[in-house]
């Protein structure tokens, strides 16, 4: 019994093209650099959630830190999810 190429070739065509798409921007897409001021910025903010507000600006930073096993003794890995939020107010 032959194989059916064209359902086959169809999809083969669609994920090509989802590839190369996926390659082209990953390529146009400028390399960040890492500011140390910011990173110690992160590092430093407490967990939880804390807001601060002044006269011009709202300040609010949330911070969640987990650490996930797999099994009792086994292997884990760390989540620390850190988020920095400016909002300013200005009469233009």
């Amino acid at each position: 019994m032959p194989l059916p190429l064209a359902p086959i070739a169809a999809i083969a065509l669609r994920y090509g093209t989802v590839a190369v798409a996926t390659y082209a921007l990953a390529r146009s897409v400028e390399r960040g650099r890492r500011d140390q001021r910011a990173e110690d910025a992160l590092d430093d903010a407490p967990e939880g959630m804390t807001a601060r507000r002044d006269a011009e600006q709202v300040n609010a930073t949330a911070r969640m830190r987990r650490v996930i096993r797999f099994g009792d003794s086994g292997p884990g890995i760390e989540i620390d999810a850190v988020s920095l939020t400016r909002i300013r107010f200005r009469k233009v």
